[in-house]
């Protein structure tokens, strides 16, 4: 077995014990939520501050990174919207959870143990620029689709509205925060102090297990609950679509190879949970979001080798 391999196994071997453990009821449903939480709130947050702090970001071209990556991101989830809307024939609501099924990665929960695992520090260095931006991006996109849609469609747009709900939600974020503290403290030029250092490694380290655990029992607690045909489809999307297309781009931008490699595994990452809760916001496609969600999940132990393969021998 290649170490390329192996490690793809080891990510997807962790997300599969914590969905046995919430499937045997070894752990409560409840354990997941603050599994999920710690990872979500402490450990990836000084994760992204402790690279924040030391990286240098050499090599790396984050316009045309951003570009390549948000360019396939859009083009994806219009696509998304428009499976769900014309051919499933679900309202404009719930094809705003299926063009947020298509483009969205999970970037936190599984992209950073991954991006970690086969590429080390150098390509988690690549995929913090694109979490920095990703999460802005799909929350504002999020809240003006809701303003539009999520009211019912009879209300106007309120751009006042639009921006303080997402400074709000930005601004708490404890990614963002992570970032914004760890550029902050960069910027000063001081080392942190030891004894801080090995706090934030100490609790770092543990991100990239704990997260892919806890997405684990999260797939347990949303499951399949019809909408299989569609969320096949969207799922389709999500893996070939999207890292075909940022595969195109980053090619056709001339990115550096380690950069490419990373922008396309990302592409290539099933959605995470914040689809589901998207359309809780929107109180439609709930069981459309969740069966996207496991059935891409599960089909990207397949999918994510095919992509790291093919990226291997086109950047070496």
């Amino acid at each position: 077995m290649s170490p390329l391999t192996e490690t793809v196994l080891f990510v997807f071997s962790l997300v599969a014990l914590g969905y046995l453990a919430g499937l045997t009821g070894y752990l409560k449903p409840a354990s997941g939520e603050g599994i999920s939480e710690f990872a979500i709130n402490v450990a990836m947050p000084l994760l992204l501050l402790q690279t924040m702090v030391k990286s240098d970001f050499h090599g790396v071209a984050p316009w045309s990174l951003w570009g390549a990556y948000f360019t396939a991101f859009a083009i994806t989830w219009a696509a998304g919207h428009l499976v769900t809307t014309r051919i499933f024939g679900r309202d404009a609501r719930a094809g705003v959870v299926g063009g947020v099924s298509s483009a969205y990665s999970n970037v936190v929960l599984l992209g950073a143990p991954f991006i970690l695992g086969i590429f080390g520090q150098d390509g988690f260095e690549v995929l913090s620029l694109l979490v920095s931006i990703h999460l802005p991006v799909t929350m504002a996109a999020s809240i003006i689709l809701f303003e539009m849609f999520g009211r019912g469609g009879n209300e106007p747009v309120h751009p006042l509205r639009v921006i303080q709900s997402f400074l709000r939600r930005l601004f708490v974020n404890p990614l963002i925060i992570g970032i914004l503290v760890g550029l902050a403290w960069r910027i000063t030029g001081a080392p942190l102090p030891d004894l801080v250092m090995r706090l934030v490694d100490a609790l770092a380290a543990t991100a990239g297990p704990v997260a892919l655990f806890a997405m684990g029992l999260s797939l347990r607690r949303f499951g399949i609950s019809g909408n299989v045909l569609p969320a096949l489809a969207l799922s389709a999307l999500k893996l070939f679509l999207m890292p075909g297309l940022v595969l195109s781009l980053v090619w056709l931008f001339g990115l550096p190879p380690l950069t490419a490699k990373v922008a396309v595994l990302v592409a290539a990452l099933p959605s995470g949970i914040n689809t589901y809760l998207i359309a809780v916001q929107f109180n439609t496609g709930q069981a459309l979001a969740s069966n996207q969600m496991t059935i891409a999940t599960a089909s990207a132990v397949v999918t994510t080798a095919f992509w790291l393969t093919v990226v291997v021998h086109i950047f070496g």
